[in-house]
């Protein structure tokens, strides 16, 4: 069985020969192919390699495009710090004032630079490896987009003291999420990540208002083309888990301090979860631990569901435990 026939298999609950690892890799990769972050960031070239051989090395059955918040933000015009051996940060927000907004026009994906190299990252993918893997594209969700133009904390106090001006900028930011999901699609993404993080700092009312519909709109567009949605808000989404639930995504991923039976019981059959032991467990080497951590989420799950890490894979994570990870879900169906 192919990783993209277990993952196509799993998602309808159907008989699998390994339950499928759908860990988040990033700076791992990087350091896996013995490159600076900063390259696997900025060149398409590394990050498909890094993907394809940790994939290939640990059983991992989904390539992805992900490596930073900052694509989208970057190509509306912020400064973007590129550090050696870290994720790329934003120094300075776009959206300082409300009547900044006048200023965030929407980009065409192909003509910005760094949703281009992702897109193109898509398109490598496609080319040495689609139809063996299933291709996971990436992108911001809107209320993420909108707290990374506008700064969280005051994004924050918009959704309460602003409504209409954040709804302004959540339409923004839904139809570049939009616009960058169809040109990932079209170079051949099977699935669509999509981040949406900031949303675990907000409780129920506030994200049924500022949060679900956008998700719900984003995630309506990409089935329309045939692909599927993975949506990530890393955190806490106890309180706002069975909101979580209406989005409509295909995979959502379920981090370590959510109780993983109840997020099960309350996905069903609408949505797999993916989940969900605390990655710091992988950084500390403890195979004995991890063991532990993987077998309880599997006794957890159901037969629609995957297991990773709550988040992504720290990077300095041993290669013994990454290896011993896909040994404990070979044993599994």
């Amino acid at each position: 069985m192919t990783p993209y026939q277990r993952v196509m298999n799993r998602l309808e609950g159907k008989k699998v020969d390994k339950i499928p690892n759908l860990n988040i890799i990033m700076t791992f990769a990087a350091k896996y192919i013995d490159i600076p972050y900063s390259k696997y960031a900025t060149d398409y070239r590394y990050l498909v390699e890094g993907n394809i051989r940790c994939c290939d090395d640990f059983g991992i059955d989904m390539l992805s495009a992900i490596s930073d918040p900052c694509r989208e933000l970057h190509d509306f015009g912020a400064n973007i710090i590129f550090p050696p051996d870290g994720v790329p940060v934003c120094k300075d927000f776009l959206i300082k004032k409300h009547s900044d907004l006048e200023k965030i026009k929407l980009k065409d994906p192909l003509k910005g630079k760094r949703m281009l190299d992702r897109i193109k990252a898509v398109q490598l993918f496609r080319q040495r490896a689609g139809g063996y893997y299933p291709v996971l594209g990436w992108l911001e969700g809107a209320f993420a987009e909108a707290a990374n133009l506008r700064g969280l904390t005051d994004l924050l106090i918009d959704i309460i003291d602003a409504p209409d001006f954040s709804t302004e900028l959540l339409e923004l930011c839904a139809e570049q999420a939009i616009r960058f999901g169809k040109e990932q699609i079209n170079a051949g993404a099977d699935f669509i990540g999509m981040g949406d993080s900031a949303a675990s700092l907000i409780g129920p009312e506030h994200y049924g208002k500022f949060v679900l519909p956008y998700e719900q709109k984003i995630i309506r567009t990409f089935h329309d083309m045939g692909a599927k949605v993975k949506l990530h808000i890393c955190g806490d989404i106890s309180n706002i888990l069975e909101l979580v639930s209406r989005t409509g995504a295909d995979i959502i991923d379920i981090d370590w301090m959510v109780d993983f039976k109840k997020a099960i019981k309350t996905l069903g059959s609408k949505s797999s979860a993916s989940g969900n032991f605390d990655p710091m467990i992988l950084l500390s080497g403890d195979e004995a631990r991890v063991v532990e951590e993987i077998k309880r989420c599997i006794e957890e799950s159901d037969s629609n569901t995957f297991i990773a890490a709550g988040c992504e894979v720290p990077t300095n994570t041993p290669v013994k435990i990454m290896e011993k990870m896909n040994m404990v879900l070979k044993r599994h169906t």
